[in-house]
């Protein structure tokens, strides 16, 4: 049976330590605590590296963080070779900052994408030099340089990201809010998380349970690196750090 984990960063992503009690180690050597900061594999966002922190002060690196056998099991992947911590026994989650602000910039930057291009989204992947969304597209308007400069007005014009929640009813009231042709939020637990940009989500707002910045400024220089055709309708855009190069 699956066990609920707190999941800190739903409400603070900005939270890079926390304490936390280990619940249960798992036949494969996976750590579930009650509460933690990392966040798990999901939604095309990789889940966080860090190391939790014993009370002697030694630490059992992370090399990965999953969901179990739903989104609320949230379990933390000890690299090779480390002695297991006992049942009950309280540890300290350090994430690995520099790699989650990243991603955070970079998820932030492909919300922003699914604004400047507002197509059906077949994929998305997002990493911390390069992210990846796919869309439905039958007929391409613009290239690069138009894009990018379309998603770097909205990355200058510094508009607040938030999160709230809404119930399933809700979101069955709004079926426009689902950016994403084939995959649908996952349903049964009452409620649903959006992710709003903009005053009063005036920008974009569509149900996401990522981490995300607090402005959009803090996602920096901004560039589409590439536009592949995949198929006779999908297009795959590559966004990167940094401004679009000279050509």
């Amino acid at each position: 049976m699956p066990r609920e984990v707190k999941a800190l960063f739903r409400d603070d992503a900005y939270l890079s330590t926390a304490e936390g009690t280990v619940s249960a180690v798992n036949d494969r050597g996976g750590i579930i605590l009650d509460q933690t900061c990392f966040y798990a594999t999901s939604g095309g966002q990789p889940g966080d590296t860090g190391f939790l922190e014993r009370a002697d002060g030694s630490k059992i690196a992370i090399s990965a963080t999953v969901c179990g056998e739903n989104k609320d099991e949230i379990i933390h992947v000890p690299s090779n070779n480390q002695p297991p911590p006992s049942v009950g026994e309280k540890l300290v989650t350090h994430i690995d900052w520099d790699r989650r602000y990243k991603l955070m910039r970079m998820h932030t930057a492909c919300h922003l994408l699914t604004v400047v291009c507002p197509y059906p989204i077949t994929g998305a992947s997002v990493g911390e030099e390069e992210s990846r969304v796919d869309f439905d597209i039958p007929e391409m308007d613009g290239d690069k340089a138009s894009v990018s400069a379309a998603l770097m007005n909205l990355v200058s014009a510094n508009h607040p990201v938030s999160t709230k929640w809404i119930t399933e009813e809700e979101l069955a009231a709004n079926p426009a809010l689902i950016k994403s042709k084939n995959v649908r939020p996952p349903s049964g637990a009452g409620r649903i998380r959006l992710v709003c940009i903009g005053d009063a989500a005036s920008v974009d707002s569509q149900p996401c349970g990522g981490t995300h910045v607090t402005e959009t400024q803090e996602v920096g220089d901004i560039h589409i690196g590439k536009i592949e055709k995949k198929g006779r309708e999908n297009r795959r855009f590559r966004i990167r750090f940094g401004p679009l190069p000279a050509n």
